[in-house]
């Protein structure tokens, strides 16, 4: 295997000048090292490797001229948290607070353990999960044969009873691929021909296709009287009526609630330093706040899951971020599209690994364009780019012309934890006993959450022997008010139970003082400004905050009984006051006297 992959990269134009080193282990892992001169070529060798008949995973190490990424010492922490007597057990412990973890943890609160989750962040849903676009996807585009394209299917039908059960919103209203080209419209009538015959099964690329319910192929008439806001005349248009939608981060805190409600713990602002492991199996995690004893690990740690495995002496991938950007339009754009739509991703799409793109559509209405996917060395770097604008409002303007770029009201970024084989990573560990990896959940990550979870806790029920089930697990979490969404006689019989919902803190999506305490003191409380934001859409409006941000930082610094000069964005340093400007300032012209 070794001489096939040193031959594969001598024959790559962009890499044969370079001085890589190969190393294979017997259990098939690559570890390559070497300096190329930027970070694409660093990706570029990985994925190369990757698609060598044979290869289980890649330890890419290799770096590029002028890019340093520093690695922290948290000797003296560890040795801190391991001193400082504080230290807790449990049966199961699940790094990270995103989709997955949020998932499993529910899914196993269905069983009589103890689990407790770690989250280092102020929030749940605060990495990748709150940064995505909200798609379920309907499983069309995953690569047939991966867990990626099983999970997929199952987790999309798994949505329906979910959002019945916790109360998000989900729309379900497909997805439309425009087809402008005549080539590719009979590329389109091909397939869908193998798949009325059921020729499809034969072509190995068509198999998942095949497998997805509810496609529709529309003539050009059709896909103009659904949207007919579309720019052009198109052809035909190919329609994945199963297609979900959702916001990312109210499914992840619906998950974790329900968790919490049915006794899981939830651990924020908790950093792994250490994993613990005795005898070769797992033993507990060292936190920033302290020990905790655990029988099985759950890594579920995002972009920082190789950093976990490395932890525990078991590291076999590696995660490459991968950035994706995305900007929101104003509401007044509301109903100018209904269903999500875009144009064949082709090769750039094939190149970046990524399913295309298009506009979207979020369930409050808003059109979402994007994403972008750029490779970038730095797991923090949550930057948004004047080229990102650029290729975002070419993704949205490829099937609408109408919709200005001064209409974006906001734009962000996410970090993807993509690893070298672009699947997921979901097993127990090969050489720690006790250790389950959740890792390279990216896209369709949120579509598969559901089914990761069910196949995490078959995993679980293999390391223990057996899970029992709790007879006392309730499966539905209760909604809070909206207010928005009541009717005028509604809004008013919430007013006269409680006048805080008569108070409206944000104008622009109608939130009210009410709804805000009930997320300051929800199962999982809001304890920042963006935590609120997530719960209730105050400040996801067309001023973003600028008016009600100094409200809401007001009523979280009198329900959490702090200082104004206390309250975060989202959490550590992320302060928003300085100081009091009204205190006596010493020495000063301006210093206030008492009469």
């Amino acid at each position: 295997m070794k001489n096939k992959i040193v031959q594969a990269i001598k024959e790559d134009e962009t890499l044969s000048g370079y001085q890589i080193e190969v190393f294979v282990s017997a259990d098939k892992i690559v570890t390559l090292t070497g300096e190329v001169d930027d970070w694409q070529q660093v990706v570029d060798c990985g994925h190369l490797v990757a698609k060598i008949k044979g290869v289980r995973n890649i330890v890419n190490d290799m770096t590029a001229k002028g890019i340093v990424i520093p690695k922290r010492d948290r000797s003296m922490e560890i040795q801190q948290a391991m001193e400082s007597g504080n230290e807790t057990a449990c049966d199961i412990l699940v790094i990270g607070a995103g989709i997955a973890g949020c998932a499993i943890a529910r899914e196993l609160a269905k069983y009589q353990v103890k689990t407790i989750v770690v989250e280092k962040n102020s929030d749940v849903a605060e990495e990748a999960t709150k940064a995505n676009n909200g798609n379920i996807h309907p499983g069309v585009l995953a690569k047939p044969g991966t867990l990626k394209a099983e999970l997929n299917l199952k987790g999309n039908e798994m949505y329906t009873q979910l959002a019945e059960d916790l109360h998000f919103e989900l729309k379900r209203p497909g997805s439309l691929n425009v087809i402008y080209k005549k080539s590719e419209w009979r590329k389109m009538k091909a397939l869908q021909v193998m798949r009325v015959t059921g020729l499809g099964h034969l072509v190995p690329p068509l198999r998942q296709v095949m497998k997805v319910p509810g496609l529709k192929w529309l003539t050009g008439d059709e896909v103009k009287k659904m949207e007919p806001h579309l720019k052009g005349e198109p052809i035909g248009g190919f329609w994945m009526t199963t297609m979900g939608l959702v916001e990312p981060y109210e499914v992840c805190i619906a998950m974790a609630e329900n968790a919490v409600e049915n006794g899981t713990e939830i651990r924020l602002n908790a950093e792994v330093l250490d994993v613990l492991v005795e005898n070769g199996r797992i033993a507990g995690v060292v936190t920033n706040q302290g020990v905790i004893r655990s029988e099985i690990v759950i890594n579920c740690a995002g972009v920082y899951s190789d950093t976990i495995a490395e932890m525990a002496n078991d590291r076999f991938f590696t995660i490459h971020p991968r950035r994706g950007a995305i900007a929101i339009i104003d509401k007044s754009r509301k109903g100018f599209l209904k269903t999500p739509a875009g144009i064949r991703g082709g090769k750039e799409a094939e190149k970046n690994n990524t399913k295309g793109g298009g506009a979207s559509v979020t369930p409050e209405g808003n059109l979402l364009w994007g994403p972008t996917a750029v490779e970038i060395p730095w797991k923090e770097d949550k930057s948004v780019e004047a080229s990102d604008l650029d290729y975002i409002t070419k993704l949205g303007m490829s099937v609408t012309n109408k919709v200005k770029r001064s209409e974006i009201i906001t734009f962000f970024a996410g970090i993807r934890a993509a690893d070298y084989m672009e699947d997921f990573i979901i097993e127990r560990s090969r050489k720690v006993g006790g250790l389950i990896h959740v890792a390279g959940i990216q896209s369709p990550g949120l579509a598969s959450a559901p089914a990761i979870a069910e196949m995490v806790a078959g995993l679980v029920y293999e390391e223990r022997g057996g899970l029992l089930v709790n007879p006392a697990f309730n499966p539905v979490r209760e909604p809070k008010p909206q207010f928005r969404h009541l009717s005028h006689e509604e809004q008013d019989a919430l007013i006269q139970k409680n006048s805080k919902y008569g108070n409206i803190i944000c104008r622009c999506e109608l939130i009210t003082e009410g709804e805000i305490l009930d997320a300051i003191h929800a199962t999982i409380p809001a304890t920042t400004v963006d935590a609120v934001k997530r719960r209730t859409r105050s400040g996801m409006g067309r001023c973003q905050g600028g008016f009600c941000g100094p409200r809401v930082l007001e009523i979280l610094a009198r329900e959490l009984e702090k200082e104004p000069t206390e309250i975060t964005v989202k959490g550590n340093d992320s302060f928003i006051l300085k100081a009091d400007n009204r205190q006596p300032q010493k020495g000063g012209s301006h210093e206030r006297t008492e009469n």
